[in-house]
């Protein structure tokens, strides 16, 4: 699942993914995805730490306090590669920090790291 305010960028990461062979959700904020996850029940979750109503950290923290879905991998994606951004990446429970522009590669790496085929 691939949550972002940006088409671009959530265009971008479904194109990079759908070519790997990857199912993808898309979701434009926190609460369009909170509804989806429990529809699809994604395996990995990019989320993008600035967006409207529903930001990444507290998306990530929503997602981690659920007991059906707090062991589902969150990779962070921000525009930020500060040591705080990072840390409180963690501190809601994120699983890995991706820094924009991301490339098809750092995606892939990120789904191969949670993903077993």
């Amino acid at each position: 699942m691939v949550i972002d305010d940006s088409n671009t960028i959530r265009k971008s990461a479904e194109l990079f993914l759908s070519q790997a062979g990857c199912t993808v959700i898309l979701a434009e904020d926190g609460f369009d995805a909170l509804s989806k996850i429990a529809d699809y029940q994604p395996q990995v979750i990019f989320v993008d730490i600035m967006m409207p109503r529903l930001d990444g950290y507290q998306t990530c923290a929503l997602i981690k306090k659920n007991a059906r879905f707090n062991s589902t991998p969150v990779v962070m994606l921000s525009s930020k590669d500060g040591l705080f951004d990072r840390a409180r990446g963690r501190m809601v429970g994120s699983d890995q920090y991706l820094t924009k522009p991301f490339t098809q590669e750092s995606l892939l790496a990120a789904v191969k790291t949670y993903v077993n085929n």
